[in-house]
């Protein structure tokens, strides 16, 4: 089994905490959307959305992230031989969707210094451009992804898009924030996928320096933010990459790159 995904994706972290909670091997391929990885051709064969995760077992390829989980949770099912591993209930499934409808993009790029945002952002028009020559059988399917990030940009320019974005984030923070003051977990008094679709968004937060505004004002969400850091999956899923030097070190080797290959207009 493979996984194509990057540290910094939120969707790839959702599936990653779901390998690692359900003690799942696989093959790890890093491919950084930052730097544009995601739209070599030779992922884009594979995913023409060009969007992460990508998971692979033999020719059955997913890209949804709650199908992922399923299936990773069917595989979890089979391995185990017995009882005491199930799938998730409806109540799990359900909360798993909720916090899936929520996207993050807007809301992030929102959150970005606009140098840095626009300096990525016209780099990885460039490299789409440059790919679009190298392999012109795929010209349309790279012409789509030129065309969304124009259209991303302008987006951006809109006030109601962020905002809507910000307001679905709050409703679906204190929906939670509701629920935990009824359970340690989002789906009861265990851990389960619903926590590892959510753990993530937290994640993310914290590293726009959001934390105090969106987690610490949440009595519930700042005491279960702080349980579910301790866990091992999210200490290797995310904490290995997001906590103190490391952190810097992630975010300004990919800087580095970018900033580089432009000076060098390589693309």
């Amino acid at each position: 089994m493979q996984l194509y995904h990057h540290p910094y994706s939120l969707d790839s972290q959702k599936v990653r905490l779901a390998l690692e909670e359900q003690s799942i091997d696989y093959t790890s391929y890093h491919v950084n959307p930052i730097t544009a990885k995601n739209m070599d051709s030779s992922f884009f064969k594979i995913n023409p959305s060009a969007k992460l995760p990508v998971f692979q077992n033999g020719s059955h390829i997913i890209f949804d992230t709650i199908e992922i989980i399923q299936y990773i949770e069917r595989i979890a099912v089979v391995s185990s031989g017995t009882d005491e591993i199930m799938p998730s209930s409806r109540e799990v499934v359900e909360w798993m969707h909720k916090i899936q409808e929520w996207n993050p993009k807007y809301f992030t790029l929102a959150h970005i210094p606009e140098k840095y945002r626009l300096t990525v952002t016209r780099f990885i028009r460039r490299v789409v451009i440059s790919r679009m020559a190298e392999t012109p059988e795929m010209a349309a399917a790279y012409h789509r992804k030129l065309r969304e990030a124009y259209e991303t940009e302008d987006k951006l320019k809109n006030k109601s898009v962020v905002k809507q974005s910000t307001d679905h984030l709050v409703a679906l923070l204190d929906e939670i924030e509701l629920k935990l003051s009824e359970t340690s977990y989002i789906a009861g008094e265990e851990f389960t996928m619903a926590d590892a679709v959510f753990i993530p968004v937290l994640a993310r937060l914290e590293l726009l320096k959001l934390a105090d505004e969106y987690i610490g004002s949440r009595p519930n969400i700042s005491e279960y933010w702080i349980l579910v850091q301790q866990r091992p999956s999210y200490k290797k899923v995310i904490g290995k990459y997001f906590k103190g030097w490391r952190k810097h070190k992630t975010l300004l080797k990919t800087w580095c790159f970018v900033h580089i290959r432009t000076l060098l207009r390589r693309y």
